[in-house]
């Protein structure tokens, strides 16, 4: 049932629009702690006992829609008012239902229900605060649709709500083990309770998150997962076993828990092998591409080499014949080897083609270092990958390891027994060889 709720004023509008007569039916079931015994007086009476406080929104309206497949009778909707009415802090103030019928779209009439609380505390003079409405209004919601078996639309199904059903101390503990939060398992298994609307639908909801639908020993019906721990649905649901009865026709489908336990495993083993398989699908792609440009770096290098050399090659050729340019033939290269200045102009070349040897050895050692971080990166990137790789592979493998898939049991009760949760039981006492009592004298006659 969706329940929408809000505080407000205008009482007057309010109650003209409750009494309209676009609605087949309108019955005043209830006007209760008012003097007047109409809708217009009762909230009337609320606005004046408002003008004693600094409320403004002095009313609180309720609208209660239940869903299409449900019959709600007066009873049904009194009790979820009278629920409500306990959820939003309003015990004992004055209210008033009214209930519509109302023709749909295909003809059908259906009937819905509205109620509204003056929140005014004339004891204390001030008006009740009207906190956190909405979640508790939705949480109530929830629960009618699970008590009365109804169809949950998948726009109202919200499982990080917390449950607002208690949990006892075996609960508890059974989702320890399963290493889940109680609150939420709850959730998990009313939602996919709600959202169905037959078992097979019923067990592929639980299928999606990871639950085998089976017959248990003792409890029932129960949910399996890949740890093997198995799951009361009518405990977890929080239903009654003839709602379960009715909703799971055909318990003999049903595998036992065993059985259950290794489609379970299964499933989560073959999940991690495909995330196994896709992951290392991905880490050889990259191991690829580092190949790919670790190559293309390479090629890239080796030619920006060649082109250096050919570049320094080049240009020392032309230093060198600027540098013999400077030295004179004939008369006047004799001139200058009796005046000394040839001697003086070869030294001076000597120390511009070292200066050049020693400028183009510091550019190939510059462009070396360059090139050798540039490989270095690349070398350190595909370690880092290949080492992710190794460990996301080993952690896969151990995850695997450590489900155990059963082997899945002949339908035989021997079997069962053996590898099921719930056949580890010990046999009953009627099964069990029965001791001999022992007085103080020893074995009684007769034995």
């Amino acid at each position: 049932m969706i329940l929408v709720g809000g505080q407000r004023g205008g009482g007057a509008d309010l109650a003209r629009h409750l009494m309209k007569d676009e609605n087949e039916r309108v019955i005043v079931h209830e006007v209760r702690g008012f003097v007047a015994d109409d809708l217009a007086g009762a909230f009337q009476e609320s606005y004046a006992i408002s003008r004693g406080t600094r409320c403004k929104q002095h009313l609180y309206s309720l609208s209660l829609n239940p869903p299409k497949e449900a019959d709600p009778t007066p009873e049904l909707l009194v009790d979820a008012v009278n629920r409500a009415e306990e959820r939003l802090g309003l015990s004992g103030q004055p209210r008033a239902i009214v209930f519509h019928e109302k023709r749909g779209m295909d003809g059908e009439v259906r009937r819905h229900g509205h109620a509204v609380w003056c929140r005014i505390d004339t004891d204390k003079m001030r008006a009740v605060q009207m906190s956190y409405d909405r979640p508790k209004l939705q949480s109530l919601g929830r629960e009618l649709y699970i008590e009365h078996g109804w169809t949950m639309p998948r726009g109202f199904v919200n499982s990080k709500e917390t449950n607002p059903r208690n949990y006892s101390l075996a609960e508890w503990q059974q989702a320890k083990r399963a290493k889940k939060h109680p609150a939420q398992l709850k959730g998990m298994f009313q939602d996919c309770w709600a959202i169905s609307d037959s078992q097979t639908s019923f067990a592929h909801a639980l299928k999606e998150h990871g639950y085998i639908l089976a017959r248990g020993d003792r409890r029932g019906v129960v949910a399996v997962d890949h740890k093997g721990e198995a799951f009361s649905v009518r405990q977890y649901v929080g239903i009654s076993p003839k709602q379960v009865r009715e909703r799971i026709t055909d318990m003999d489908s049903l595998p036992d828990v065993a059985n259950a336990h290794h489609a379970a495993a299964k499933i989560v083993t073959d999940r991690l092998q495909e995330l196994q398989a896709a992951q290392s699908r991905t880490a050889t792609a990259k191991l690829r591409r580092l190949a790919d440009e670790r190559r293309r770096k390479q090629i890239t290098q080796r030619e920006y080499v060649r082109r250096m050399r050919d570049d320094q090659k080049a240009r020392l050729h032309k230093e060198e014949q600027q540098r013999q340019a400077r030295i004179k033939k004939g008369w006047r290269g004799l001139i200058e080897r009796i005046t000394g200045r040839r001697r003086k102009i070869e030294a001076e070349n000597r120390a511009a083609a070292e200066a050049a040897w020693q400028r183009d050895s510091g550019e190939r050692a510059a462009l070396e270092v360059l090139q050798r971080s540039a490989r270095q990166d690349l070398l350190k990137r595909a370690r880092a990958e290949n080492s992710f790789r190794k460990a996301v592979r080993s952690e896969l493998w151990e995850d695997i390891r450590r489900i155990e898939v059963p082997k899945p049991c002949a339908p035989d009760p021997d079997c069962e027994k053996e590898r099921g949760t719930y056949g580890r039981e010990q046999r009953s006492k009627a099964e069990r060889p029965r001791r001999r009592s022992r007085g103080r004298n020893g074995p009684s006659p007769g034995r």
